[in-house]
């Protein structure tokens, strides 16, 4: 039995004796809601008995100050979760999208987890990311872009990041992913262990809550997409 907690903006999954913990940050919107929109991923992580801890935030320009805030509540959840056991477990960090940036900008640069893992990692600018925004900027005589830019993104990575076990993963059809990118970027730092794995799909494929399945029935649900995130767990779940 999973046991459900809401505490420090982070939805918190907890099976009676977990492995390992996961901390998830999720993408631009999709996770104002992490414990619907990504329903179904997160169940198939539960399935192999992990601890799961799902942060929820607003989209903001300041993708710095949502990092902190992630990594902060992340660190009480995980204090909350191993009070309650009697035991340490480690932890395992995986992003989607603008997520995989919040952990890879972390304070800690990705020294308190023994793995992390970037599902369509994205980096691009304010104004590739906002479709009205540089129509605006360029019409009101303004500059507005993320913080940190995506070329100082790329720069404290290189700089501050200190994690060499990464698993990049992305998809065949995604046209928002950068992946090759970060690990270009990843290779070009000392004792790198970086792998990247290409699997069939979309940039926003884990972004499931299996609701036709539920309210049509199986044989209206997206077996590909269904079938897909179970796969993805059990890569995550044979890293280990």
């Amino acid at each position: 039995m999973t046991f459900k907690k809401f505490i420090y903006d982070t939805y918190c999954y907890w099976p009676s004796n977990p492995k390992k913990i996961i901390e998830f940050i999720g993408g631009s919107y999709l996770a104002t809601n992490p414990d619907i929109t990504y329903k179904r991923f997160i169940e198939s992580l539960i399935n192999k008995n992990y601890a799961v801890h799902a942060y929820k935030y607003i989209p903001q320009f300041d993708h710095q100050e949502l990092s902190i805030k992630a990594w902060k509540n992340f660190k009480r959840c995980k204090k909350f979760l191993l009070k309650r056991l009697n035991q340490d477990i480690s932890t395992l960090r995986i992003g989607h999208s603008l997520g995989c940036k919040l952990h890879l900008i972390a304070p800690d640069g990705g020294r308190n987890c023994e793995r992390f893992i970037s599902i369509s990692f994205n980096n691009f600018s304010a104004n590739n990311s906002i479709p009205l925004l540089k129509k605006i900027s360029k019409n009101l005589d303004f500059n507005s872009e993320f913080s940190p830019s995506p070329k100082k993104t790329f720069d404290l990575i290189k700089q501050t990041y200190i994690q060499n076990n990464n698993l990049l993963i992305k998809f065949d059809s995604d046209n928002l992913d950068q992946t090759e990118s970060l690990l270009t970027c990843l290779k070009k730092r000392s004792n790198d262990n970086s792998n990247g794995i290409i699997i069939k799909g979309s940039h926003a494929l884990i972004a499931s809550a299996g609701l036709r399945e539920q309210f049509l029935g199986e044989w209206a649900d997206d077996n590909f997409k269904k079938n897909t995130i179970i796969k993805i767990s059990k890569i995550i779940d044979e890293l280990n």
